[in-house]
């Protein structure tokens, strides 16, 4: 086998279809584009999502309630998750909690109450619900707000 034996895998290669040059090549007339109407003009172009006249899916959908594009959305964490995954006297922080497994994505941080801890640990983290930061206190440790940059 050489360079000069080389072939393309059969059926891969073929012919471009030449549209608009003559009735005998079964592609004239029309040139596949139909009878009349703007897709048959020349410079037609459909806006998005345009169902041919029909209601768009966007629009035939109802609308309710707001959407606040500003809204922070926070990961969150459990205290009983918490006091299973790390040792007394650890400073549990957003890299840390990266860095075990406990949370996946890169978003801000909140620590919720459920489950019990008996630990003293130094939680940092972007919020805390109530409760959790007074079970946190009760054990010993502290829960430390950080800001949104880390």
């Amino acid at each position: 086998m050489d360079q000069s034996t080389l072939k393309p895998a059969a059926g891969s290669k073929h012919s471009k279809k030449r549209v608009g040059r003559g009735h005998g090549t079964g592609q004239g007339s029309q040139a596949g584009r139909g009878h009349k109407g703007a897709q048959s003009r020349s410079g037609y172009k459909f806006k998005r999502g345009f169902e041919g006249g029909q209601m768009p899916l966007h629009r035939r959908v109802p609308k309710r309630g707001f959407h606040n594009p500003f809204r922070t959305e926070y990961v969150v964490v459990n205290l009983d998750t918490i006091a299973e995954r790390f040792d007394a006297d650890t400073v549990v922080t957003p890299e840390l909690l990266r860095e075990r497994g406990v949370v996946r994505s890169g978003g801000q941080i909140k620590v919720l109450a459920r489950g019990d801890i008996s630990k003293k640990l130094t939680v940092r983290a972007h919020k805390f619900s109530g409760k959790a930061a007074e079970k946190i206190a009760a054990a010993g440790g502290a829960a430390e707000t950080i800001g949104a940059s880390a």
